[in-house]
């Protein structure tokens, strides 16, 4: 089994819109993930568990073989190409986890990030957000920014450890409940501070979990 990385299809719509309806519940009206998918401002990337069989040998970490996973790991980061060749299709890749942003001039604003309930407190959440903001870096912003409910402590704790600060509050933001929201930014992302707590973060996730983040294969592909 393994885990990778990629653009958001249209033929994921049916388990990203489940995955959403679990994670945001009380949103209304839904996101039209389809008409994002044709926005040209937005990026949206999906985590997969992939159960194909036939991948190539040297594009999948053997689930018995984890020695030199947070190596290998750290080196699917470094690689940070997000525009490589295709992945092998399967009809049995299980969406686990998305994440979308929108890019206006020099900032990257991040408009969701979601994970399957059977998939949280595994490390894919903050995967996520490492991926979009290294896919923010690769795609030139200078910034990335986000909102996040006031009563969510959680998620804020988060965005913090990855140098994320409040910068705003925006009232009644969400509809469900008028609850306010939190406007929160990072330092410029490109800047040598922000990539080496970066870095650092991405050692730490990999230790941590070990077993728990999947092997990786492949870069990120459209």
């Amino acid at each position: 089994m393994a885990y990778y990385m990629r653009y958001m299809r249209k033929e994921d719509l049916p388990q990203v819109n489940k995955i959403d309806q679990e994670a945001f519940p009380t949103q209304w009206p839904p996101p039209d993930y389809r008409r994002e998918l044709q926005n040209p401002l937005a990026r949206l990337l999906v985590a997969c568990e992939d159960s194909h069989e036939n991948n190539e040998p040297e594009m999948e970490i053997p689930r018995q073989n984890v020695s030199g996973l947070a190596a290998r790991i750290k080196r699917w980061w470094q690689q940070n190409r997000f525009f490589g060749n295709e992945l092998p299709q399967s009809n049995r890749h299980c969406i686990i986890g998305f994440t979308s942003m929108w890019v206006m001039a020099d900032e990257a604003h991040i408009t969701n990030i979601a994970v399957r309930q059977s998939h949280q407190r595994q490390g894919i959440g903050e995967l996520l957000l490492i991926s979009i903001i290294d896919l923010a870096n690769e795609l030139k912003a200078s910034i990335v920014t986000l909102e996040v409910r006031v009563s969510n402590l959680a998620a804020q704790k988060l965005y913090r450890k990855y140098g994320f600060e409040q910068v705003g509050l925006r009232r009644n933001y969400y509809t469900d409940n008028r609850e306010d929201a939190l406007l929160m930014s990072t330092e410029s992302i490109a800047s040598a501070p922000f990539q080496a707590r970066l870095q650092k973060l991405k050692r730490d996730l990999a230790q941590k979990h070990g077993e728990g983040i999947k092997p990786l294969t492949g870069s990120i592909s459209r």
